[in-house]
């Protein structure tokens, strides 16, 4: 079994509170955390190749979340992706589960829900791979 040391969570949040705050839970928890403030320069980056988990926020400028999801399903079908929001939208959580995501979850995040959610993504993307 890999440790949490050597799996990178991809973190995308354009609010530098919400970075820091996942990424330190994650640091934390033994991950390797890798925090971006765009959807762009998440997909510019190699990361999103050798990462365990993306974690996304709906709202961002640019590019918004779920259509990060779906690149990111498209590139990665394999990867799991975690959507986080601050805004109460069924219409969002519905289309983010439709597309594969493997959890919604609303700010303010609770530290011990957000890991659950990383662990169970985790370890069903290694039974499907």
């Amino acid at each position: 079994m890999i440790s949490p040391a050597h799996q990178i969570v991809v973190v995308v949040d354009d609010d530098s509170q919400v970075r820091d705050a996942v990424e330190g839970l994650l640091k934390s928890a033994d991950f390797s955390p890798v925090a971006f403030s765009s959807a762009e320069s998440a997909l510019e980056s190699e990361l999103l190749a050798r990462s365990k988990c993306l974690i996304t926020d709906v709202r961002l400028p640019g590019m918004q979340g779920l259509d990060l999801q779906r690149r990111v399903n498209a590139a990665y079908p394999k990867l799991p992706v975690i959507i986080i929001t601050g805004h109460l939208d069924d219409q969002i959580r519905q289309s983010a589960l439709s597309d594969g995501a493997t959890a919604v979850l609303y700010k303010p995040l609770n530290p011990d829900v957000l890991l659950q959610a990383i662990h169970v993504a985790i370890a069903n993307s290694k039974e499907v791979m």
